[in-house]
């Protein structure tokens, strides 16, 4: 059953009411909004309070509704909300069916640039082709692979389990960068694949103790860590510079 706006409008005047007793309770709106996963957002605009709910929470309790209400209201004070609102919030939205339904809307939602597999000096097909050979036995499923729409520094790769897509950042794609990097880097994507997330008492694992392992496996890892910390640097400013001329 969907949420009563109304309801919930009161939630949010009594948690106003809580962080500011001298305050004449402003007007509130809430709605719900078809974010892609589970955020929500409150503004103030000319004396008005705007809330908008995930569109996967409509059928939010009312007690988790009430918590939510104290988290949002507390972030405008630049409070720490109450304990018992981030447990009673927490539980409903690390729940299984909340989880699964977040991950259906981003398959059926969310959208990945891809920008293809063959790079100016490095194929990613061909790398994981040979890592799998090397490391799985050929048993890793390939998912989608793809060189970064733009050069990144602070995330070199990444894998998204909701669209089964593997990114590596198209600052490795360079006549400067070792292969064994470019291995390194997309094997540790490709142990998220054959190590998926752990869920546990409400936590995500993603880096669990066979993970670290197994990514210890690799042939060059020392090497290839070490040349990614002393190349930090270089790789920022090169796109720093690579963005101040658009």
């Amino acid at each position: 059953m969907d949420a009563d706006l109304t309801a919930v409008e009161r939630f949010y005047q009594q948690a106003f009411e809580q962080y500011d007793k001298a305050l004449t309770t402003p007007q509130i709106s809430v709605d719900f909004y078809p974010y892609i996963g589970i955020n929500h957002t409150i503004r103030v605009r000319d004396g008005r309070v705007y809330v908008r709910i995930a569109e996967v929470c409509r059928d939010m309790p009312p007690q988790a509704h009430h918590a939510l209400a104290y988290i949002l209201v507390s972030k405008l004070y630049r409070r720490r909300p109450p304990k018992a609102a981030r447990e009673v919030y927490g539980d409903y939205i690390k729940s299984d069916e909340v989880r699964e339904r977040s991950t259906d809307r981003k398959r059926a939602h969310g959208r990945k640039v891809l920008s293809g597999t063959q790079g100016e000096f490095y194929d990613l097909n061909e790398i994981f082709d040979d890592l799998n050979t090397k490391y799985f036995g050929r048993g890793l499923a390939k998912p989608v692979l793809s060189w970064s729409a733009r050069r990144t520094y602070r995330i070199l790769g990444h894998h998204d389990a909701t669209h089964e897509t593997i990114i590596i950042s198209r600052s490795l794609d360079s006549i400067d960068t070792p292969r064994y990097v470019v291995e390194a880097v997309l094997y540790h994507e490709m142990l998220h694949v054959y190590h998926p997330t752990v869920h546990h008492n409400g936590r995500r694992y993603n880096h669990t103790p066979a993970f670290r392992r197994d990514e210890e496996k690799f042939e060059h890892f020392d090497k290839a860590e070490r040349w990614i910390e002393n190349n930090v640097r270089k790789l920022k400013r090169t796109v720093k510079r690579e963005r101040s001329r658009r």
